[in-house]
């Protein structure tokens, strides 16, 4: 197993990197996640996953122990193989994705190209006890109003040219420090002064 490629960066794009490790270009499937984390790098240590089948061994890269760690939780579950796993952690940060599934938000998750609402389901189901399991990472657990204000706040970022997971990691901390924001204006006031 290659537990993680340590080298230059030859070539970056948002869904793969090519790491040269011992005169070896290493193919590395990543998510926009890691993506965001490593494009200004110019080499990196990226953790890795093999994935065998018959006709091919494909290699993913995470940024931190984290995702990797639920990239194979997410593997596990039927129905969803590590293209859409990438998928996944593409779309919401390992965060979003955990607290997506402790608190059983169907919805988020099927709004994930290629994730039904059976999929979901059984990802809620199969991971949930795992997740809450999960040392001591803090999780923001929010309610339906504050996804509703979070979702709309996140839609006003985007559209102001804000990076989209860094508009995310914002609302999450906004949202932690101050947990009853009753309005999607006073959100995006908070998330604003953790982005400048």
């Amino acid at each position: 197993m290659i537990t993680y490629v340590k080298g230059n960066i030859t070539h970056k794009s948002p869904t793969y990197i090519i790491v040269e490790a011992g005169g070896l270009g290493y193919h590395v499937n990543i998510s926009l996640n890691t993506y965001t984390q490593v494009e200004k790098l110019e080499s990196v240590k990226i953790l890795t996953h093999l994935h065998i089948k018959e006709d091919s061994h494909t290699l993913y890269g995470f940024a931190d122990a984290a995702e990797r760690n639920l990239f194979v939780h997410l593997i596990s579950v039927s129905g969803i193989g590590p293209s859409t796993a990438q998928l996944m952690l593409s779309s919401m940060t390992p965060d979003e994705m955990r607290a997506a599934i402790i608190s059983e938000d169907v919805n988020t998750l099927k709004r994930i190209k290629g994730i039904g609402p059976k999929t979901a389901k059984r990802a809620i189901l199969d991971l949930k006890d795992k997740m809450l399991k999960d040392s001591g990472e803090e999780l923001v657990l929010a309610s339906p109003q504050d996804n509703t204000i979070r979702e709309e706040a996140l839609s006003a970022l985007v559209a102001l040219q804000f990076n989209r997971i860094q508009a995310q990691k914002a609302l999450n901390k906004a949202l932690k420090e101050k947990p009853g924001v009753a309005s999607v204006e006073e959100l995006i006031k908070l998330a604003l002064k953790e982005l400048s």
